[in-house]
C-alpha cells in the first residue's frame, strides 16, 4: 500500500523539475494518441502514483478530497461506483482500516478490477436495474460514504458529455439517499457548470452542507468538478 497517501502529492515536488518529454508520432499511430501519451510522460501525479503504488493518478483525488472534508473514518464502510481500475478504492481501503480495524469497501465497475484487500468488488453495469441492491447486500451494512468517480465515454460535444456524466452523477446520489448512514457524505463527478438545478436542490435538502471541488490532481484543462455533500440526514 502507498505510503505517501496522508497528503496530497505536489508539496515538495514542482512539474518544472525535469524536462518535457516528447513522443514521436510512430506511423499508424493517431494524433490524438501521440499527444495523449505525451500527457502521460510528462504528468507528476502519473509518475507519483507508480511510485506509491496506486492503480491510477485518480487516486490523489480523493486524497486530497478527504484530506479536506475526513470522508474515511478507521472501521467504517465506502461505497466506490466506478471503482476500475481501483485507485480509490485502494485509497479508501487503507485509510478505513480494511485489514485492521474491520473497515470495508463495496466497489462496482463494469470493467474488471483486480482485487485488493479489503475490497469486495462486483463486476456490474451500475445502471442495470439490479445493481443498486446487489451492491447494498454486497457492502452489508450503511455506508460512510458513497462515492463516484463515474464518467459518461466522451464524445466531443462538451454539453452531451455534460448531460450524460450528470445523469450518472444523479443516479449515484439517488443510490447513496437509500445507502448511506444518517451523518454519511456523497462525492460524485461532475462536470464544470456544476451541479444540475434539480440534483442540487435534493442534495440540499438531505444533507447538512452541500458545495464543489476541483482538487489540484485534476488536469488543469479538464472540465471535471466533484461535487460533495456531507452530514446526511437520513
Amino acid at each position: 500500500m502507498a505510503k505517501k497517501d496522508n497528503k496530497s502529492f505536489g508539496d515538495g515536488q514542482r512539474r518544472g523539475d525535469r524536462m518535457r518529454e516528447r513522443v514521436k508520432t510512430a506511423r499508424g499511430r493517431k494524433l490524438s494518441s501521440t499527444r495523449w501519451l505525451e500527457r502521460q510522460l510528462n504528468d507528476p501525479y502519473v509518475a507519483a502514483a507508480k511510485q506509491d503504488g496506486y492503480r491510477s493518478r485518480a487516486a490523489y483525488k480523493i486524497i486530497e478530497m478527504d484530506d479536506r472534508f475526513k470522508f474515511f473514518k478507521p472501521g467504517g464502510c465506502a461505497i466506490d461506483l466506478g471503482s476500475a481500475p481501483g485507485g480509490w478504492a485502494q485509497v479508501a481501503a487503507h485509510r478505513l482500516g480494511a485489514v485492521k480495524e474491520k473497515g470495508f469497501v463495496a466497489a462496482i465497475d463494469i470493467q474488471d478490477m483486480e482485487p485488493i484487500p479489503g475490497v469486495a468488488f462486483l463486476k456490474l453495469d451500475f445502471l442495470d436495474d439490479n445493481a443498486p441492491e446487489l451492491v447494498r447486500e454486497l457492502a452489508g451494512r450503511r455506508a460512510d460514504i458513497v462515492m463516484s468517480d463515474m464518467a459518461a465515454a466522451v464524445t466531443g460535444h462538451r454539453q452531451t458529455d455534460h448531460l450524460r456524466t450528470m445523469a450518472l452523477a444523479e443516479a449515484a446520489a439517488w443510490f447513496a439517499f437509500e445507502a448511506l448512514k444518517p451523518g454519511g457524505s456523497f462525492c460524485a463527478k461532475v462536470f464544470q457548470g456544476g451541479t444540475s438545478g434539480g440534483l442540487l436542490t435534493d442534495l440540499k435538502i438531505r444533507f447538512g452542507n452541500v458545495m464543489h471541488m476541483k482538487p489540484k490532481s485534476s488536469r488543469k484543462e479538464s472540465v471535471e468538478l466533484y461535487v460533495i455533500a456531507r452530514d446526511f440526514k437520513g
